[in-house]
């Protein structure tokens, strides 16, 4: 496994409900990383189909694998990138079971996918209308570190983040389709969870209007001692390089050392009580 790695974060606009020209722009946007020496690239949620699609999402969903995701199979291959989108994923056993789903693609094939598991539905959003939530973390081994993904919302919930690092991610990415009125919370939810996890968080989030909502960029990668080591443009598209080095993970867990003191036993009556709210 690489000491160190370069990351392309790929804050791009997509198209609604237009995928064709988003493959074609996540195929652009993935030559410009590979020629700046990225290693792997990462796209926003939805980034296949744009993000407000309300009942056309039932027309837009794919199985996985599938047309969409073989792909970027072949980008990948092609230009030995690792690469990470989101879109909305079909069930193989339903006719119309769909999740808002993250792919991690790398240069032999499919690496894996995550689920995203807290759906929002208040305010402007109504996923929860549309998609089915994932029950499962992941972390994935591969040549170029463990990584773990999750989506948005899910990052509000610090358990999804304290999981998948204690199953062993070092990097956990967290793709976004976050509106501009949310910028704050984001902003200061990224460095929590790299703190606190000890862990380097990748957040790439998706920029443009869609039926009035505008997303607003800032993606970003955090430290694991939470400092912010790079940062997208607000408002625009933008494609950022920067670098992890694995080698820092030792330094942060030694003089904050939150792993070590996890308190097991807490797990246990957090689930009692949030049985009884």
């Amino acid at each position: 496994m690489k000491k160190k790695i370069k990351l392309a974060l790929a804050q791009i606009s997509s198209k609604r409900e237009n995928k064709k020209a988003n493959l074609q722009k996540i195929e652009e946007f993935t030559v410009k990383a590979k020629e700046q020496g990225a290693d792997l690239v990462i796209f926003p949620e939805l980034s296949l189909t744009g993000y407000v699609l309300h009942d056309q999402v039932y027309e837009l969903s794919e199985v996985i694998p599938g047309p969409s995701t073989k792909r970027v199979e072949e980008l990948a291959k092609k230009t030995g990138m690792h690469i990470i989108f989101g879109m909305p994923e079909l069930s193989e056993k339903t006719k119309a079971t769909i999740f808002n789903t993250a792919v991690f693609i790398g240069p032999t094939g499919f690496i894996g996918k995550f689920r995203k598991m807290y759906l929002p539905t208040h305010s402007v959003f109504e996923e929860k209308r549309y998609f089915r939530p994932g029950y499962q973390t992941v972390a994935f081994d591969t040549t170029i570190g463990k990584i773990g993904l999750f989506i948005c919302y899910d990052i509000f919930f610090p358990e999804v983040c304290r999981l998948t690092r204690l199953k062993g991610a070092e990097l956990i990415v967290c793709i976004s389709a976050s509106p501009a009125i949310r910028r704050g919370y984001f902003e200061i939810l990224t460095a929590a969870r790299a703190l606190e996890n000890t862990a380097f968080v990748a957040y790439v989030n998706l920029v443009g209007v869609e039926e009035g909502l505008q997303f607003w960029g800032g993606s970003r990668l955090v430290s694991p001692t939470g400092d912010l080591l790079a940062k997208a443009k607000y408002d625009e598209e933008d494609l950022v390089i920067c670098e992890v080095d694995y080698r820092d993970l030792r330094t942060a867990e030694t003089f904050i050392p939150m792993l070590r003191d996890l308190r097991s036993e807490l797990f246990d009556e957090l689930k009692k009580q949030s049985e009884t709210l």
